[in-house]
């Protein structure tokens, strides 16, 4: 493969979380007097901490969410996560190609490590990222789309940005991986290609991604 470092998004690239979290914080935001549908959660908040959530909910309304907000959505999202999540289709025979043809990887995601580690862990993937290749928007200041979750995990895996390729499914994250200079291929499977007009290239399939990278 032509690059040294494969950096992975998670949620949505690597499990299949995207439908779940984001029909729960619709709701959530919904039930404390902030109307979300699922469609809108996706378009603002699909790839991004959750500081966007608090930053555009004061914004546009003056208000603060509640102070417990975050605990309340994640315990009811890793109680979803224990029921219904999977990986994505494909993934896992993309990850054993990564390790036999010796090239590194890991994840750089806009989620707590608690949330990659319980849905690692749901999923089985944690056989496949132990701590040194997993990375969260809480190890910098600043989310996605600012370039600097990418460039500290590729700064920790020892890897040149322009040695990087990142595997990500939302704008926020094409941006932040453009912005880190960095190759992106955009996932489509529920983001528009259009969208993600910033990759380099784009698929459906991630049976397709080995090839992309070659």
């Amino acid at each position: 493969m032509r690059y040294d470092l494969v950096i992975f998004d998670n949620d949505g690239v690597l499990v299949d979380s995207e439908p779940i979290s984001n029909r729960l914080l619709a709701g959530y935001l919904t039930e404390v007097g902030h109307p979300t549908s699922y469609e809108d959660s996706l378009r603002d908040y699909m790839g991004a901490a959750m500081h966007r959530v608090h930053d555009l909910i004061r914004e546009r309304t003056g208000r603060g969410l509640p102070v417990d907000f975050d605990d309340v959505f994640h315990g009811r999202v890793f109680a979803a996560f224990e029921r219904d999540l999977e990986p994505v289709p494909g993934v896992v025979g993309v990850l054993e190609q990564l390790v036999a043809e010796g090239v590194a990887y890991c994840v750089a995601s806009s989620g707590s490590h608690e949330r990659i580690r319980v849905g690692h862990r749901t999923t089985g993937l944690d056989r496949w990222f132990d701590d040194g290749r997993i990375f969260s928007s809480e190890d910098v200041g600043r989310g996605k789309p600012a370039p600097d979750l990418f460039l500290y995990a590729a700064e920790r895996m020892g890897v040149a940005p322009e040695r990087c390729v990142v595997v990500e499914d939302s704008p926020l994250g094409v941006a932040a991986a453009v912005a880190a200079g960095m190759d992106v291929v955009g996932f489509t499977a529920m983001t528009p290609a259009e969208k993600l007009a910033g990759a380099g290239k784009v698929f459906a399939d991630m049976r397709e991604l080995p090839g992309l990278l070659a």
